[in-house]
């Protein structure tokens, strides 16, 4: 075996004197010598199980999928919690010709040399095996596919009679979701469908009861994805939703009214902050938690272009005024508005925030949470910072002319204050404070800039491809200006990096219309908003669609997405 581990090293590329050093390491140190060569020696984990594969006369799979009609067999054969403790993937089954019974198992597993896994095998199928080698990943990916996320966890739930109130001692102590507790429990399960969804970067979890299921989704880059669960998941309805709602600190014997509560978590020393929303449907009831507290607020993880940073940079180097972004839920305003924040933190400013709700902490910023209940609203609240001495303020977003007014007001006397507003584009936003109200000459006199702002899935650097359109293709999308230039695309099925989506991560893009000396002239004229997009051109505005277009020829996303997220009006 070693020999053949050794062989199909050097064949990697790797040299020799590296092969025998991790090679003498894993002797030394009780490590898998696989691992070793991959940890130690930088072997390609692909590239040496192909290798050794061909080494062993075993076959090599690429990506393990079973065959659908076996799996019910696969799953009785090789259990979730045997599969996931010696990592092993059942792929399929050979049968006998003349009586198609099943004959012999084909097992995948990535490391030859784990005996105790091959020895646990032979003790556990009651078939002959016949053994193949897959990348450890693909073979992660395939036991999750396969069996779903904590199925090993529901499985010794079910066999030890588990699953109800009991089971859970209604813990609700620190939630810490690192370690691996050997008690199989629902508090187990659900720190496993939470741990999976920060393992694959997911902004929120959606537990849906179905009427002969529970769904499970994770929304990721934007997009929602469903999550393979255990068959009869449906048996721990009950105490999943309840395991939440205790972690969360809601009542978990209201199930008719809407509830909100928030969880906090620790996960590899990170502190993550969960807010969870309850809602009743005819099913029962629904949970969704978005979890927070993953972000670093830098404007580097804003993605400008030079331009752009220069200009918000310049804004952010402002006494007072009022910059406001725009755009629909979900496009990033609240995380473009933390990261400013974090740039004006000092120990020599005085910020205060008032939000519905408080989405992230920072710290040495002052934020105060929307009561509606007992009156403390955007306005009244805006009132009593403006009394405490603040640099600079923001308010989670401007829905009415009596908040508006206050913030105009407050950037008139000194303040620097920041805010949303819900319109399509940057110089809509102008338009939008006049129809709430406010006078023309004082959203000219108060506002510096409009900035509006969409997120676009970022094209995974793995697997990208380049492509050629044709030229109906980008009438057909509106971007018959690309002509000859070099563009990318998704790779349909992506790879391992990208869970099989061709995109890994978003990135904003950006369109920010300042009020310049002739911009606020024609706004104190009340002219029409074609008028404003007209100078705002001449005054080096940039639309949406060209700035997405220039992240385009940049490699970083797709024409498609761009398209998706922008309107061809403002090209």
């Amino acid at each position: 075996m070693i020999s053949i581990l050794q062989s199909s090293a050097l064949a990697s590329g790797v040299d020799e004197a590296e092969v025998s050093a991790a090679l003498d390491t894993a002797a030394t140190g009780g490590i898998s010598p696989v691992l070793a060569l991959m940890e130690n020696a930088g072997v390609d984990e692909r590239v040496l199980s192909r290798h050794l594969a061909e080494g062993l006369g075993w076959q090599w799979l690429e990506t393990p999928q079973p065959e659908p009609e076996d799996t019910a067999e696969l799953k009785r054969l090789i259990p979730a919690r045997f599969a996931v403790r010696h990592q092993v993937f059942p792929v399929g089954l050979e049968r006998d010709r003349d009586t198609l019974a099943p004959s012999r198992l084909l097992l995948a597993c990535h490391d030859p040399c784990d005996l105790m896994a091959r020895q646990a095998v032979a003790r556990q199928s009651a078939l002959p095996v016949r053994w193949c080698l897959t990348p450890r990943g693909e073979l992660l990916n395939a036991v999750q596919q396969l069996y779903g996320v904590g199925a090993e966890t529901f499985d010794a739930l079910i066999a030890a009679g588990g699953g109800g109130m009991d089971d859970m001692h209604l813990r609700d102590e620190a939630n810490i979701i690192d370690g691996e507790d050997e008690e199989a429990s629902v508090v187990k399960f659900v720190n496993q469908i939470i741990r999976e969804a920060l393992a694959q970067k997911a902004t929120d979890i959606h537990v849906e009861p179905q009427p002969d299921s529970l769904r499970i989704r994770y929304r990721i880059d934007g997009f929602l994805h469903e999550v393979p669960v255990p068959e009869n998941i449906k048996q721990l309805q009950a105490s999943v939703i309840a395991r939440i709602k205790v972690m969360s600190k809601l009542d978990i014997a209201e199930k008719r009214l809407p509830q909100d509560g928030r969880i906090h978590l620790k996960s590899d020393g990170q502190s993550i902050d969960v807010r969870v929303a309850c809602i009743p449907s005819v099913e029962g009831e629904s949970m969704s938690l978005r979890l927070l507290g993953q972000e670093r607020f830098t404007l580097d993880r804003l993605g400008l272009n030079v331009a752009h940073r220069k200009t918000i940079e310049t804004l952010l180097e402002k006494p007072n005024g009022i910059v406001l972004v725009t755009g629909p839920t979900g496009s990033g305003k609240s995380t473009t508005l933390y990261t400013f924040l974090s740039q004006l933190n000092s120990v020599h400013r005085r910020i205060v925030t008032i939000e519905d709700p408080v989405e992230n902490k920072l710290p040495g910023v002052v934020q105060i949470a929307v009561k509606p209940e007992i009156g403390l609203s955007f306005a009244s609240g805006l009132r009593s910072i403006l009394r405490g001495d603040p640099n600079v303020v923001m308010v989670g977003e401007i829905r009415d002319l009596e908040t508006a007014e206050i913030a105009v007001r407050a950037s008139l006397t000194g303040h620097l204050v920041f805010s949303t507003l819900h319109t399509n584009d940057a110089v809509a936003g102008i338009t939008r404070l006049i129809e709430m109200g406010v006078k023309p000459f004082l959203v000219s006199s108060s506002v510096r800039a409009f900035l509006a702002q969409r997120l676009v899935r970022v094209l995974c650097s793995s697997c990208k491809q380049p492509v050629k359109y044709k030229r109906e293709d980008l009438i057909k999308i509106g971007f018959p200006e690309v002509k000859d230039r070099q563009v990318w695309r998704a790779t349909p099925g992506g790879c391992q990096q990208c869970r099989s989506t061709g995109y890994a991560g978003r990135v904003a893009l950006y369109e920010i219309a300042l009020m310049t000396p002739a911009m606020q002239s024609l706004v104190s004229q009340k002219v029409s908003e074609a008028d404003l997009q007209t100078q705002a051109r001449k005054d080096g505005f940039v639309p949406m669609r060209e700035y997405g277009l220039q992240k385009v020829f940049e490699g970083i996303t797709t024409l498609e997405e761009v398209a998706r997220v922008t309107s061809e009006e403002l090209a």
